[in-house]
């Protein structure tokens, strides 16, 4: 077949479907004797609004010229019955049908809360007529919201639905109501090859899906009018000619309504200044729909000598408008669908048809944003013509449905079918499943010590390995590997989940990649490493890396006396000295993530060296080195040990034998431990007056042996408003560890972090 002179597509509905409808037409006559051959198919056609009449109609023309096998019933409901959209009820009327009930279901607004009141009120109204008219079946049409209620309606009754243009795409809120109206239908009329494809990609049962093409294809392809300038004119003013004119039908998006009037406005500001006769019909009764009219009657549209705008134009008619003429514009389905039967040039705008199969004849617009592409795309596409396009149908779809009814088993069990793929592998629940712990694996990284631990969500170390920390990179990488490997091997008998791997270091670190930018003297070959690569590669699990002062943080904040604080902030003790921020119940990284440095806050211009290379800072004073450095001194002049001490010959002095040595008297201890405190209070003083945290938590081996000296700086330094600010010693005995599995069991558990 030829329409308006140019060649057809080659069709889709050829080949093995034919095939189809000769098996169809044996199983026909076996079924009709099955379910009696007196007993006639009683079909109940609901139809919401012009649009989705136009393709209904064919159907309900073809029902209603067999009455030997159907009876009919038409339900009217939606924007059919209200003046604003045209009463468009009558022209069911004038087709010759007899409407046997009409159910007002439209709640007015136009707004989100007007459509789901509509769906209510039609769910409400739905039960009686359907109780009164028991159909065997219903056919719903498309993605409206009216149609899911039918939809609705209709499975909770126990009546069979048939859903017309089920597994087709477009790009709006439409998409989920025609997915969800599909799981409810019983058996599918798809319009294309790929619609079918997704019907059963959503596991439809295949026996019942059709791919017959669209029912309006079969008046379209046949739709020659030798009059067709009498409607033209009629519409368009008796100066116009075939393909001079313009077509636009544009309807709100209800996900963007906001942006979707925008697009309308700045359309119709195109449409002006393109300077060409328009017919413009009104939108839909979506939400934003009320808004669009404003628009149009802001900018004087109805009135404008350019302009024909209409509520509605009778299908029949606008068949012949939109085949005649120069474009069309918009965001319809019609556009992308319908037109492609005759060539005719469509500007399709915006992402409420993004998803649609279309033929060569549309040029989308899908960031119509401004004026001057609208206008540039009307240059483009206006006055051309394309080869004509059956992607949506051949002309034969309502004869195929016809014989698809036929074929409807009354007998089959209700109870409709989903054909899943098949399942590789069923995993059952077991009671080693149910009871498994949830666990990290969490590694600490320090300068002389490396530890893996297994840690559960309640912060119980269930396991730890210790060993001791290598000094070569390669060594050092290798053990993390085999501690970690061992320690997940573990984690199964112990009947411990493993859900990633959190690794704690010294240094700084960039966590958003897991590499080491740069690290302490203590820990050498340890700068631009990457962590996560190596550990993720080799366990197959996801890898989290931070900062040891900022993993203390996280520990507090998940087991500790942080939990639950919007706003703290961490100093560990250690062999050096860092710390973590807490800040509204997130880490401080910073912008180079060097925030929470602490050890480097300067309390002395004129201080000790520091191993950052600048002198004066608090790691300088109250760092275990630095008292290590002061032990030293004093031992090497013979005044660190006092009566009850000794010092065995192979033991290195260190910061425990100064802390002893002033418990038991040593006055130049006692002053080292003092002014080490009072660093780290000055630096604790300038944290209050720079956070003002609600809570400062001293963590690590030295902290009960500060905590002291530091509360005295407070109250000597600190301004009266933060002096009430609390500061305590962490009761967490490994925070490096937890702070570690925190990363993990926080994210996997869906807390950001």
């Amino acid at each position: 077949m030829e329409t308006y002179g140019y060649p057809q597509r080659e069709s889709c509905f050829q080949g093995p479907h034919e095939l189809y409808f000769k098996n169809l037409s044996k199983r026909n006559k076996q079924i009709m004797e099955k379910n009696g051959n007196n007993r006639k198919l009683r079909v109940c056609v609901a139809t919401c609004n012009r649009a989705d009449y136009s393709k209904l109609a064919p159907i309900m023309f073809g029902i209603k010229t067999e009455p030997e096998f159907f009876e009919l019933d038409v339900v009217v409901l939606g924007s059919h019955l209200i003046d604003d959209y045209g009463n468009t009820y009558r022209m069911i009327e004038q087709d010759d049908f007899d409407i046997n009930t009409r159910l007002h279901t439209i709640v007015r607004g136009e707004d989100e809360a007007a459509m789901v009141e509509s769906v209510g009120l039609a769910l409400v109204k739905l039960p009686d007529v359907l109780n009164r008219l028991k159909p065997d079946i219903m056919i719903v049409h498309g993605d409206r919201f009216d149609a899911l209620a039918l939809a609705t309606s209709a499975a909770l009754m126990n009546i069979r639905i048939l859903h017309i243009e089920g597994g087709e795409v477009s790009g709006t809120i439409d998409d989920s109501i025609r997915h969800a109206i599909t799981k409810l239908a019983h058996y599918h009329v798809c319009c294309t090859r790929s619609a079918e494809q997704h019907l059963i990609s959503m596991c439809e049962d295949h026996d019942r899906i059709l791919l017959a093409g669209c029912p309006s294809y079969d008046k379209l392809l046949s739709a020659k009018n030798k009059d067709y300038m009498s409607i033209i004119r009629m519409w368009l003013g008796d100066d116009v000619k075939s393909k001079d004119y313009i077509v636009a039908l544009q309807h709100p998006v209800t996900t963007d309504i906001k942006h979707s009037i925008k697009m309308f406005e700045l359309t119709l500001d195109a449409l002006i200044s393109f300077n060409k006769r328009t017919l413009v019909l009104f939108p839909n009764i979506d939400a934003g729909s009320k808004e669009m009219v404003r628009v149009m009657r802001k900018k004087g549209i109805e009135h404008h000598p350019n302009f024909r705008a209409v509520k509605h134009v009778p299908f029949d008619q606008f068949i012949q408008l939109v085949a005649h003429a120069g474009c069309m514009i918009g965001n319809s389905s019609c556009g992308v669908r319908e037109v492609g039967a005759f060539g005719t040039p469509v500007i399709n705008l915006g992402t409420r048809q993004i998803g649609r199969e279309t033929g060569e004849n549309v040029l989308h617009v899908r960031d119509a944003d401004t004026q001057d592409k609208i206008l540039q795309a009307l240059h483009l596409q206006f006055g051309k013509q394309y080869p004509c396009s059956k992607i949506y149908g051949d002309g034969n779809a309502v004869p195929r449905i016809l014989k698809f009814l036929k074929s409807i088993d009354l007998q089959e069990p209700l109870q409709k079918k989903f054909c899943f793929p098949p399942v590789k592998e069923n995993i059952s629940q077991d009671i080693d499943h149910i009871l498994e712990t949830l666990s990290a694996l969490a590694v600490d990284l320090g300068g002389t010590n490396l530890r893996v631990a297994i840690v559960s969500m309640k912060g119980e170390i269930v396991k730890k390995y210790t060993q001791f920390n290598p000094k070569t990179y390669e060594e050092r990488i290798n053990l993390i590997l085999q501690m970690c490997v061992e320690a997940a091997a573990e984690a199964v008998k112990l009947n411990c989940r493993i859900l990633g791997v959190g690794i704690s270091t010294g240094g700084r670190v960039n966590p958003r990649e897991g590499i080491v930018l740069h690290s302490t003297k203590l820990i050498q070959e340890w700068n631009s490493v990457d962590l996560r690569t190596p550990l993720s590669d080799t366990l197959h699990l996801p890898v989290w890396v931070d900062n040891d002062g900022n993993c203390a943080a996280l520990a507090e904040r998940k087991f500790g006396q942080g939990k639950g604080l919007e706003n703290f902030v961490t100093l560990i003790t250690g062999t050096g000295i860092g710390g973590g921020i807490i800040h509204q119940h997130e880490l401080i990284h910073g912008s180079s993530f060097c925030a929470a440095e602490l050890g480097h806050l300067v309390v002395s211009l004129d201080g000790p060296d520091c191993s950052c290379g600048s002198h004066g800072c608090i790691e300088a004073y109250a760092s275990g080195m630095a008292l290590q450095r002061e032990a030293k001194k004093l031992h090497d002049e013979d005044l660190l040990l006092v009566e009850g001490m000794s010092v065995p010959k192979d033991e290195a002095v260190g910061a425990l034998h100064l802390i002893q040595a002033a418990k038991l008297g040593n006055a130049k201890a006692q002053s080292i431990l003092r002014t080490a405190g009072t660093a780290l209070g000055l630096g604790v003083v300038n944290i209050l007056h720079t956070m003002n945290p609600s809570l400062v938590i001293l963590s690590g081996v030295l902290a009960s042996h500060y905590i002291h000296i530091v509360k005295d700086v407070i109250r000597q330094q600190a301004l009266s408003s933060v002096q009430d600010v609390d500061v305590v010693v962490s009761d967490l005995v490994d925070p490096a560890l937890l702070g570690a599995a925190s990363m993990v069991l926080d994210y996997t558990t869906r807390r950001i972090y």
